[in-house]
Order: structure tokens, then sequence, then C-alpha cells
């Protein structure tokens, strides 16, 4: 049996963890898997062997040079792409516009943007090569609804939304899919990382409530990737059943 590659971003943690654990559950499915921390890839590497062909590449998503070492050098066998995705992305802080370290926009920009399209371009000639296939992005619910201290995190994945729309629209006769995933509040190693380790802070946000897990987006997203081919999702919002739309921000200190 021919089996079907795909390349997943971000693969060490969270959302990217659990979608290489999901993928390597079904048959017809081998798996290319990324991420900055070798330690962690290689051991998720190791253990999904067991079940599927996996090759890991160990590279940073706002190093372009990087990423195009990395897809020119895959191995023949892992080089016929039919999904992929893009889930690579993080989030910084929680201040207001006036107190945030551009740094940590910068480095929200490159790796949620820049990273992004990176990736894409230099996947799409081999997604282009049997005219089918998915390219299914990491958005969030951040990049349609605003909230206090979202500023450039939700910036970055209303990119993402835009981004997978025109990119639909210029594959439009290749027959690649293209899907923008926009999860609610879900608990993952993300969250640990916008608070700066502070695992406590973290924890305080999904206090009292259920939010969704990796796994949960995962599944999405695996269902996503196994519709018929003729069949696009042109995007998904997820939420937990305890979040829902806020009201509208008001200044009532005049």
């Amino acid at each position: 049996m021919s089996l079907k590659t795909v390349f997943i971003t971000g693969a060490t943690s969270g959302f990217g963890e659990a979608c290489a654990r999901r993928f390597a559950s079904e048959q017809g499915w081998q798996l290319v898997i990324t991420g900055r921390r070798k330690e962690r890839l290689e051991a998720l590497a190791k253990e999904l062997s067991i079940s599927c062909p996996v090759h890991s590449i160990v590279f940073d998503m706002r190093d372009e040079k990087a990423i195009k070492e990395a897809v020119s050098h895959l191995p023949e066998a892992f080089s016929d792409i039919h999904t992929l995705i893009n889930n690579a992305g993080l989030a910084l802080g929680t201040k207001s516009a006036d107190q945030c370290d551009t740094e940590q926009w910068v480095n929200m920009i490159d790796t949620n943007i820049k990273g992004l399209v990176l990736i894409t371009h230099a996947l799409l000639p081999a997604l282009k090569k049997n005219n089918s296939g998915s390219i299914i992005n990491l958005g969030s619910v951040a990049g349609t609804y605003p909230y206090p201290g979202a500023n450039v995190y939700g910036g970055t994945k209303a990119f993402v939304k835009q981004f997978s729309l025109n990119l639909r629209s210029d594959l439009l006769g290749t027959g690649i899919r293209v899907t923008n995933i926009e999860p609610g509040m879900a608990e993952t190693e993300f969250s640990v990382v916008r608070f700066d380790g502070d695992s406590a802070k973290a924890d305080a946000v999904y206090e009292g409530m259920k939010p969704l897990s990796a796994e949960d987006i995962a599944e999405s997203i695996y269902w996503v990737a196994s519709r018929p081919a003729h069949v696009n999702i042109n995007a998904m919002e997820i939420m937990p059943v305890q979040q829902a739309f806020g009201a509208f921000s008001v200044d009532r200190s005049h």
C-alpha cells in the first residue's frame, strides 16, 4: 500500500505532537515531523516509528535558509508530500500594546507569519505534483475576536486566516485543499510559554472550566485531512462548551 506523507511543524508538544500521534495511529500515513527541541523530537520519532515510517527534522521556523535546506534534503521516500500541517506558532505575553516587549512581537511575527509562509512556499512544488492533498493552517479565534492583550498575536492569526483564503484562491484547479483551524481555549504547553514559564498563571486561565485538549484539535485536523478529495473544509472554528463570544469592551471611567 502506498503511504501518504504528512508534514507537521511544531511537533514537539501541543497540537503538533497530538497530530503526529493521531496520524501515526491510522494506516496509510507516514510522517515528517519538525521542531526546535532535538531530544523531544527524536524521542517522539522513535516512539511513533513503531507504528509508521517517521522522518524528523530539527530547525527553527524563523530561519529561511534552514527551511530551504531541510525541504531540499528530504529523503526520497518522504519527498512526496500529501498533507502539510502548519502548526508551529506561539503567543508571548499578555500586556497591552503600550507596555509590550517589542522583541516578543517580532518573535511572534517571525514564527506565526514568516515561518508559516516560508514552509508553505517551500513545500508547494511537492504538494502540487500530485494534484491533490491538503494544507491545514493553525489559526485561532483570536484572529477573529479581539481581547485585551492579544494585540500582535491576534494580528498574526488574522493574517493566517486571510492567507488561507487567498491561498485557496491561488491553488484553485490544483486539487490542493486549504483549511484554517481556529481553536478557542485549549490547555497545552502553549499557555505556559505565553506566561513565560509560569505554570500557575497558565493553569489559572482554565480554572473552573473544561478547555479543549490537544487531542480534540488533532482529531478535528485528522477529520479534515481524511475527507474525500472533492471536499474542502475552508475553516473550522472550535471552542469548548464553556467558552462563548465576549461582550464589546467599554470604557466607563469617565
